[in-house]
């Protein structure tokens, strides 16, 4: 994601080459427990938004996706909509980009710190969904989906301002 601000950004949000090895491994696990395949596809779409170190577009997933040239959009978008169906990514609607889920809990609703600086996005579980769903159901309203997503500095970018 492009930057916002003009200072240099040399915070890195990233997970470890280790981490996002470990990531991978688990996400072939998951897989195998749940009854479905991880293919090469999936796996390389997830590799690359473990490796974005942030928020990425389906675009740039596509782009990376082989040394020699950009994939076919068709594979990445069904890798992208699996890889959520699993709990492995989240999809940042504001900025319709995708990131890695980072907790182990593959069945929660996420929310989203976004820096508007770097553009970084830290995830936060979002507190009393249930209220939510509650006071919904009392309307005759079914909650399908929520999304909770916050703008602001993160920590490394306000201490650059």
């Amino acid at each position: 994601m492009s930057n916002a601000c003009a200072h240099t950004h040399n915070h890195d949000h990233a997970p470890t080459p280790d981490a996002r090895a470990a990531r991978l491994e688990a996400a072939q696990t998951l897989c195998v427990d749940s009854g479905e395949r991880m293919t090469s596809s999936r796996l390389r779409t997830y590799e690359l938004i473990l490796e974005a170190n942030g928020p990425i577009k389906a675009y740039d997933v596509i782009d990376r996706f082989h040394p020699e040239g950009a994939a076919k959009p068709p594979t990445v978008y069904r890798a992208l909509s699996f890889l959520e169906q699993m709990g492995l990514i989240h999809r940042i609607e504001s900025l319709n980009a995708f990131v890695a889920c980072d907790t182990h809990d593959h069945k929660h609703t996420a929310g989203f710190l976004l820096c508007e600086c770097c553009g970084q996005s830290e995830e936060i579980a979002i507190p009393n969904v249930a209220d939510v769903e509650t006071r919904a159901a009392k309307t005759g309203f079914r909650v399908n989906h929520i999304t909770l997503e916050a703008r602001g500095l993160c920590q490394a970018c306000q201490t650059d301002h």
